[in-house]
């Protein structure tokens, strides 16, 4: 039998806080001209104080469920896209699985940047073919606003925050559903746009003495 994976339900979240063009000018050398010109962007959204990836992401689901008419205890599987996670580990993915209360299933994250919610969902359809669940659901959240290079007007001006999420469920009716995905990448243009991760040029330092608590401390592991 052929199965095929069909969006049942989509939902978003945006935060309230708005950045204009013209508020960037009063931060960085540019102008609301010269950003719609070359990106077409005219604002962006910045999450308040406190609020997180998960946070957004939770929104976004609960929308997207409510969307698939259907109830957190019906999720087999949560696959979150995120490049700004809450923590190194857990997994935001598992943050959202609690913030929405679903207690069952399985949760992770997927990290491809910009093309992240697309990895999910090509994850997900293959675990729907597979057979290793019937529902679930693909988030994609952003927290970029706190990594981002604000004073770098070729970059500060192209990112934001937010979610989006769809429910994704098993489809016997071949009519309709995903039909294929096709994945790439080009690894050898990764220093394009780049941001150093927590395991570059480390310093881990020798323990001196296993039996000194002070030696001890220091060490991350």
């Amino acid at each position: 039998m052929t199965i095929r994976a069909i969006i049942t339900g989509c939902g978003n979240y945006l935060p309230e806080k708005v950045l204009t063009n013209d508020d960037l000018a009063q931060m960085v050398d540019t102008s609301d001209e010269w950003i719609t010109q070359r990106v077409g962007i005219r604002s962006r959204h910045i999450a308040a104080e406190g609020e997180c990836t998960s946070d957004m992401g939770a929104a976004a689901a609960t929308k997207a469920l409510q969307a698939a008419n259907i109830k957190p205890t019906e999720v087999d599987f949560l696959i979150c896209a995120t490049t700004t996670p809450d923590k190194t580990f857990p997994a935001t993915g598992t943050q959202i699985q609690h913030k929405i209360g679903m207690a069952q299933g399985f949760a992770f994250d997927v990290q491809a940047v910009c093309s992240g919610f697309v990895y999910a969902l090509a994850v997900a359809n293959n675990f729907i073919q597979q057979g290793q669940g019937k529902t679930a659901l693909v988030v994609g959240a952003e927290t970029f606003s706190r990594i981002v290079d604000w004073n770098d007007r070729g970059t500060c001006v192209l990112f934001g925050d937010g979610a989006g999420a769809a429910v994704v469920s098993r489809e016997e009716d071949l009519s309709k559903g995903i039909l294929s995905s096709h994945l790439h990448s080009e690894g050898k243009h990764a220093e394009e746009l780049s941001l150093i991760g927590p395991s570059t040029n480390r310093w881990v330092p020798e323990i001196l003495d296993a039996n000194d608590p002070e030696d001890i401390s220091y060490y991350p592991y």
